[in-house]
């Protein structure tokens, strides 16, 4: 099966400005991201970007970068916007949806998201365990799982953030995606479902249209820097394990 994967990155964050080119211990966090994705060796790589910042540094590091319209909403339209750009688009089969803020994210867990693909389903995503104190964190987004495979391979039933206490099978769900072409293109033609709107989750977009969601298990959550404060703590991590 043939992949491509795309990362998103966006100049124009509210909480964090410039977040795609923020120094990590002397690295832009776009590149460490993008490095990852080579090293996961899945498939060609691409950065979705709509700053020159960010398209020279990745082209200046031998890389690929698409320009894209700084006005999409969306990470996954902007995905979906430059795979349309590349010329034999239509010959991936996998389209793999790399958050850009995950500089620590485990190669391992890239080639994990694709899995549910190379099995049918129509998008790939990752769990992992959800502690009891995250059980009532409206922050972190909870998946409730029916496994094919025990924690291996399941099916996703049901997303939501807000704190419904212990329920057997639910996750701590990992925001990272894979995707075949064609549910790719009907996810990003649909308007937002009720169930969206209602829970602030485009999962349900997908799951209100019917197509499935496939979910793979991993052992950690890879760290998010949506704030410079997060960014702080990553450098910490980063030094203790120098």
């Amino acid at each position: 099966m043939k992949t491509v994967i795309i990362i998103p990155a966006r100049m124009a964050s509210k909480r964090f400005p410039d977040k795609p080119l923020a120094l990590i211990n002397g690295i832009p966090m776009i590149q460490r991201v993008w490095e990852k994705a080579i090293k996961s060796n899945l498939g060609d790589t691409y950065v979705a970007c709509s700053e020159t910042e960010v398209f020279d540094l990745i082209t200046k590091l031998g890389g690929a970068a698409i320009m894209t319209d700084p006005k999409l909403p969306s990470g996954t339209d902007r995905v979906y916007a430059a795979l349309q750009q590349i010329t034999s688009y239509n010959t991936y089969q996998s389209i793999i949806n790399l958050q850009g803020d995950m500089p620590l994210i485990n190669e391992d867990d890239i080639i994990k998201v694709n899995e549910p693909i190379l099995k049918g389903f129509d998008i790939g995503t990752l769990a992992t365990n959800l502690s009891i104190e995250e059980e009532s964190n409206i922050n972190i987004t909870k998946v409730k799982i029916d496994w094919v495979k025990e924690k291996s391979l399941g099916i996703a039933k049901d997303f939501y953030k807000n704190s419904k206490g212990h329920i057997d099978h639910v996750y701590h769900h990992v925001g990272i995606y894979s995707f075949n072409i064609k549910a790719l293109s009907k996810f990003v033609s649909m308007p937002p479902s009720v169930n969206e709107l209602n829970y602030h989750l485009e999962q349900w977009r997908a799951l209100d249209s019917g197509l499935s969601i496939g979910v793979s298990f991993v052992e950690n959550v890879p760290i998010s820097v949506d704030t410079k404060e997060d960014l702080i703590h990553l450098e910490s991590i980063i030094k203790s394990q120098q």
